[in-house]
């Protein structure tokens, strides 16, 4: 499966770490575009100094890990594509010039999932994204929420409680399946 993120999944650190975990898992593809990296690059410079430079050596790191998961839209596809929000076509152009199945967004009325549907492509907020993959492959998928939630707990100082942490970043489902499964 093949599965587009968009910046406002990337930009949150935990969420993004255990999507890229799953991915790096073989649980799914990740596709994105050099439009899409950049959108959430630039989003972090409301968390300070620095944060956008930090984030812009992920994205390295990120491109670098993934060489095939950036994808370029067509030429002229966009001009062809109509959403609710003009901002996120460049999205639906990248998904459907990857050949993705799905677009992971919070963004869930810039996307109707009517439009979608005539590309073929369907629509899931990351809490419904990893609640699936955690079904069909639970210890994989608790095995990268773990590691990210001790990498958070390091990195903090601080206890990182499973369900506290997957709240903050809006995985509340995700943490009490988790929890619940007694991880």
């Amino acid at each position: 499966m093949k599965a587009l993120l968009d910046a406002c999944v990337l930009y949150p650190t935990v969420l993004r770490e255990i999507l890229i975990g799953c991915a790096a898992r073989g649980l799914y593809t990740p596709l994105w575009s050099a439009r899409i990296l950049e959108e959430w690059a630039r989003a972090t410079v409301k968390l300070g100094p620095g944060a956008e430079t930090i984030a812009r050596g992920e994205v390295v790191a990120l491109r670098a890990r993934f060489p095939g998961a950036e994808v370029a839209p067509a030429p002229g596809l966009e001009s062809r594509l109509y959403l609710p929000d003009p901002n996120d076509v460049h999205v639906l152009a990248a998904a459907i010039s990857g050949n993705a199945d799905l677009i992971i967004t919070y963004n869930a009325q810039d996307f109707p999932r009517a439009t979608l549907a005539e590309e073929g492509l369907d629509r899931r907020d990351p809490d419904q994204f990893l609640i699936a993959l955690l079904a069909e492959n639970p210890e994989a998928v608790a095995e990268v929420v773990e590691a990210v939630r001790a990498t958070a707990e390091r990195l903090s100082g601080t206890a990182q409680p499973l369900r506290p942490l997957m709240k903050r970043a809006r995985l509340p489902r995700l943490g009490k399946a988790l929890q619940r499964d007694g991880v």
